[in-house]
């Protein structure tokens, strides 16, 4: 069955570049495997990579041996749920997709505040 985003219809890719999601198949899907649950699609901006990489979670410098090429504003990138929950409550969440957000999200985020950081483009 196919997953779906946080508007009850069928989950739209992410990004294929930089590839992106736990499963790297360009979508936020999600398993048992994945424990951190990359499950919100975001639009990367400056801001929101310095609040991360002040929080333990470098997505800016290049890992090869992870095949990362590091994030820079304009991104799109499968998120922790947890993650964008604490940079909303900071004040530094980044544009979410809401077409490309799995579903299982709003287990922990409210829709509104999903909608209400919803990317335009």
């Amino acid at each position: 069955m196919p997953a779906k985003n946080v508007l009850g219809t069928a989950l739209e890719p992410c990004s294929f570049d930089p590839m992106t999601g736990f499963f790297r198949d360009g979508c936020c899907n999600t398993g048992a495997e994945d424990v951190g649950l990359h499950l919100v699609c975001s639009v990367m901006t400056d801001k929101f990579l310095a609040f991360s990489k002040a929080r333990g979670n470098d997505l800016s410098t290049p890992m090869p041996m992870y095949q990362f090429p590091g994030l820079k504003e304009g991104d799109r990138w499968c998120l922790c749920a947890l993650r964008w929950k604490e940079a909303l409550e900071a004040g530094m969440a980044p544009q979410v997709v809401l077409e490309a957000t799995h579903i299982s999200t709003l287990e922990f985020i409210d829709l509104e505040d999903l909608q209400k950081h919803a990317a335009t483009d």
